[in-house]
């Protein structure tokens, strides 16, 4: 139990101020314990980070396997519709989440650079398989136009990192307001048939 406070306070502090301006001691503070006591949970401040920076990751896969299996069956368009709201959705419910690892990517602790890097790749296979596959059924279908499937993953990606930033600097209804119209430019301008 206490490691689980812990690694919740750890989450809002490393999500507001960064890896290396969340001291231990504030951590401990916050918890209700001393500093000392979190290496009865933690062996240093690298693997409380790392602890959670994992637990975030496995529950955005988590919540990424249960989005694919729903939208099954679904159109094209609607299955990556979906995505990209769900993901506009989890930018605002789960704000401390993804701000913890946009800025853990962002600006992670030099000595863990490359290992965040390599783990946050391996937490996307699962959705860019299924996008991949979404995009070449949509090519084959005539739907979509014909493109290398890497280059539409990273505009799909590209479109994702966007909303993420955009929904700092707008109000909730902005933001929803400016997301639907960037989603409808974005689909024409992949789309093949135009109406």
């Amino acid at each position: 139990m206490t490691a689980n406070k812990i690694k919740t306070a750890a989450l809002r502090l490393f999500a507001q101020n960064g890896y290396d301006s969340a001291p231990l001691s504030e951590i401990a503070k916050e918890v209700g314990i001393k500093t000392p006591s979190l290496y009865a949970h933690f062996s240093s401040k690298e693997d409380l980070f790392r602890a959670v920076f994992e637990d975030v990751l496995k529950e955005h896969e988590h919540r990424v396997e249960a989005l694919i299996e729903e939208i099954t069956g679904r159109s094209i368009h609607d299955k990556l519709f979906s995505i990209w709201q769900d993901a506009c959705r989890t930018y605002l419910v789960s704000e401390l989440h993804m701000t913890f690892i946009k800025r853990a990517m962002l600006f992670p602790p030099a000595a863990m650079q490359e290992e965040l890097r390599t783990r946050f790749t391996d937490s996307e296979i699962t959705l860019s398989a299924a996008l991949v596959d979404i995009f070449t059924e949509g090519m084959d279908a005539g739907i979509i136009r014909q493109e290398n499937t890497r280059d539409m993953l990273a505009s799909y990606y590209c479109l994702l990192d966007g909303a993420f930033i955009q929904q700092f600097y707008y109000t909730h209804d902005d933001f929803e307001q400016r997301m639907q119209g960037v989603w409808r430019m974005y689909w024409f301008g992949i789309t093949s048939l135009h109406k």
